[in-house]
């Protein structure tokens, strides 16, 4: 009986803790998981091919004179990472962009580059397919070479421009690159001509990236080139439809994607050391308006003081020699003088 009891008494006590864990399960751990799995992953390293590139990145200016044979049988995707590191360490011209081109590539960015309108012409006659191209702040190309690039790049649907005064100029002039053209000028009316006489300056463009145009610039695509969204914003419904790509937002580059496993150290400028800032200059307390006066005046005055005694020395040796000019002792002192130091010479 008590044996039976007991049994009964520590089954309804296993029904209880069960109850009990039910409603109030312990917390999961997933979450602290799942973070442990992001800072794993953090932590990758970063794979072979991107310390490779990384390594040949740095010494790149050794290898320019022969780049051409040398990245002759690389992949795309090395070629590209290799353009990129070329532009962020200055070194990317017209010889390098052409020993690197690839037809397979759909995007490419040059901006802040020394490339030219002709590595810019031979790019597009090698990459046919681009869909994208950054060529802001590109001082040395004009409006002849984004002609070759519309012409030859029949994909091309996102360009990217401006940024500098020059490349400013090259953008306001490429209104009537992109704008229709008429092949046949003779019709009498619009209802003659024929759909091959009617010929686009940039069929395929569709959206122009150009942070600081003015309101003629913005308003003459408005009207003559209808087709073209300048500068498009940002929305989660598109634009007319149409999903806006990611190359047409100014904060992104077309080229953070291929090096975001390469070492940043990568294209650090080697040689450059920062200069250092006095700590009176860095520190955070804003200084007074007459403090930066009396600072600016004091060192204007230190700047200028090597001149100023020059300018003293030369009024006092014009002053003595109109002396000697004007007076007529002081004139007789000096010939006295000359001729007898013409006397000791002979002696």
């Amino acid at each position: 009986m008590e044996k039976g009891r007991a049994i009964a008494s520590i089954t309804n006590s296993l029904n209880k803790l069960d109850l009990i864990s039910k409603s109030n399960p312990r917390p999961q751990i997933p979450p602290i998981q799942s973070s442990r799995t992001q800072l794993e992953r953090a932590k990758t390293p970063p794979s072979l091919q991107s310390l490779c590139i990384g390594i040949v990145g740095r010494h790149l200016e050794d290898i320019i004179p022969d780049l051409a044979e040398i990245a002759f049988n690389f992949p795309p995707d090395i070629k590209v990472a290799l353009v990129a590191i070329a532009r962020r360490r200055k070194l990317l011209d017209d010889d390098v962009i052409v020993s690197l081109a690839d037809h397979t590539w759909k995007s490419l960015d040059l901006s802040a580059s020394d490339v030219s309108d002709f590595g810019l012409a031979k790019v597009a006659e090698i990459c046919g397919s681009l869909q994208a191209v950054d060529i802001s702040r590109c001082d040395k190309i004009t409006a002849a070479g984004v002609s070759e690039l519309v012409q030859r790049c029949q994909s091309l649907e996102t360009l990217r421009c401006g940024g500098s005064p020059r490349s400013d100029h090259t953008a306001r002039r490429c209104l009537d690159v992109f704008k229709p053209k008429l092949n046949d000028v003779e019709g009498d009316s619009w209802e003659e001509l024929n759909t091959a006489e009617i010929v686009n300056g940039a069929e395929s463009l569709r959206w122009l990236v150009w942070p600081k145009i003015d309101n003629d610039s913005l308003e003459g695509f408005a009207t003559e080139c209808p087709r073209i969204t300048v500068n498009p914003k940002p929305s989660p419904f598109g634009l007319r439809g149409t999903q806006v790509p990611r190359e047409a937002f100014p904060d992104i580059q077309l080229d953070d994607s291929v090096v975001k496993d390469i070492d940043p150290k990568t294209w650090a400028v080697r040689g450059f050391t920062p200069k250092a800032i006095p700590s009176s200059l860095s520190s955070p307390v804003e200084l007074s308006v007459a403090e930066k006066f009396r600072r600016a005046f004091e060192e204007r005055d230190t700047r200028l003081a090597p001149k100023r005694a020059k300018n003293a020395r030369q009024h006092q040796r014009r002053a003595e020699r109109d002396w000697v000019m004007t007076d007529t002792r002081a004139k007789a002192v000096a010939l006295a003088s000359r001729a007898s130091r013409s006397l000791h010479s002979w002696n």
